[in-house]
């Protein structure tokens, strides 16, 4: 019924509830990315086989587990002290599934540097 397995350094434990208890968006895991390399290589691992591609750098493995594959530096962003730059980081967001590094980093005024 449970199984402890390890992310990168962090153990979890996860419990098989069954069919009464499925994943939602309540509970997603965060892969924080440094590179746009990083984020499609964890997009296009956890949506492989039936996963399903959200909004936002939301995406739900084949499994149904949702993740947001997200750059690191966007919770900065998220938080800057300019309103202004924070609606436009968060314009930007809604327009996508996959992150694009270099569209978020336009629009938080940061120009487009490469990874």
């Amino acid at each position: 019924m449970t199984i402890a397995f390890d992310l990168q350094g962090k153990e979890f434990v996860a419990l098989n509830g069954g069919p009464g208890f499925p994943f939602t968006n309540a509970v997603s895991l965060v892969v924080n990315c440094e590179s746009q390399a990083e984020i499609d290589h964890y997009w296009e691992k956890l949506a492989a086989d039936g996963g399903e591609q959200i909004q936002c750098g939301w995406l739900k493995d084949k499994f149904g587990m949702p993740w947001q594959i997200v750059p690191s530096k966007v919770w900065d962003w998220l938080r800057d002290d300019d309103p202004g730059r924070v609606q436009l980081v968060k314009a930007a967001l809604w327009q996508m599934e996959k992150l694009d590094l270099a569209e978020l980093r336009r629009a938080a005024g940061w120009g487009a540097k490469k990874d």
